[in-house]
């Protein structure tokens, strides 16, 4: 890793079981995560987007050390993230942090905010009581919240408030990453560029590295400053998202950028209608698992599926790719 670098991760895969049916039907292998790869530095943000299912969560949850990878290997500041010793693990806790997707669910409702803050620093510090609370009282003033604040409970808070206390409890421990699950979809469209602005304030701030994971090109645009677009629990294309924006070559990409609301008529440039429901994890389609939604389909895209590949300063995984630059459509 370089000395920039936070995390690295490579070919990273979870697998699950699945008994589909009667008792004696025979298990079948649902791929959640299938060869992912990617690294974060310092002050920078990697948003992962893509619809429902397409492995966005499971790769959450490897990150945070939730989960164990069944294949593939990621380090956060050069420390493997798959230690089998506990007292590693517990120190990578302290590098990586997450903000969960509904700020309601997340916080405790019988325990003062004080104390839902404090609660990182007694499980993984020696600090005594008053250094506690002073860690607490300094994080919530950076987050925009009152000393008086302090004593209340979850329920006496907004949405947005308890996002913020959320973001707060995640910097308790000076993590150097961030996981932030849909951290805004939960909240009024009215409160998330608040939620957006704090968090990229805070990164710049702290110099903090993110893995930002979003439904919502629009959110993405805001704050990301790489790309990972996933389908089916693989990259289809990743790299720096002006140059995505700006011209995405997988049909998939086109699909996601062409189903967001354009105000200016000159930036509605894409036309691409995604047809189709999300096929079952359990049985994709053989070779590009996308074939059978895409515009762009030839026979070899029933039986090969595309690997990533470098192309016009992006990765992408597509047969066609080439010739749907040279269209630009």
């Amino acid at each position: 890793m370089n000395n920039g670098e936070v995390i690295r991760a490579r070919n990273l895969a979870r697998y699950y079981r699945v008994k589909k049916g009667g008792f004696f039907r025979k298990a079948m292998t649902l791929k959640a995560l299938d060869g992912v790869s990617f690294s974060i530095n310092k002050g920078k943000t990697l948003a992962v987007v893509g619809e429902s299912g397409c492995g966005k969560s499971t790769l959450a949850r490897l990150v945070t050390m939730i989960e164990r990878p069944t294949a593939g290997q990621f380090e956060i500041n050069g420390i493997d993230g798959d230690a089998k010793d506990k007292a590693t693990r517990k120190k990578l806790r302290r590098h990586v942090q997450i903000v969960f997707q509904d700020p309601y669910g997340s916080l405790n409702p019988r325990k003062k905010v004080g104390a839902i803050l404090e609660e990182p620093l007694k499980i993984n510090t020696d600090l005594n009581a008053f250094q506690r609370q002073e860690r607490a009282l300094a994080i919530m003033a950076k987050v925009g919240l009152s000393r008086e604040q302090y004593s209340r409970y979850p329920h006496m808070f907004s949405g947005g408030q308890r996002q913020r206390i959320a973001i707060a409890r995640a910097l308790m421990l000076n993590p150097a990453l961030l996981v932030a699950d849909e951290p805004v979809s939960a909240l009024d469209v009215s409160v998330q560029a608040q939620a957006l602005n704090l968090l990229m304030d805070l990164q710049d701030e702290l110099n903090l590295a993110y893995l930002f994971i979003s439904h919502d090109l629009s959110v993405v645009r805001h704050i990301a400053d790489d790309l990972m677009v996933m389908y089916l629990g693989r990259p289809v294309e990743q790299g720096e998202k002006e140059a995505i924006f700006e011209q995405p070559l997988h049909p998939y990409t086109r699909a996601l950028l062409a189903s967001t609301p354009r105000v200016d008529k000159s930036a509605r440039k894409i036309r691409a209608i995604l047809k189709g429901e999300l096929p079952s994890p359990l049985n994709p389609p053989p070779g590009c698992t996308f074939h059978k939604r895409c515009p762009h389909m030839t026979d070899i895209c029933t039986r090969q599926q595309p690997g990533l590949r470098l192309l016009h300063d992006r990765q992408v995984a597509c047969h066609h790719a080439e010739s749907i630059a040279e269209k630009g459509g």
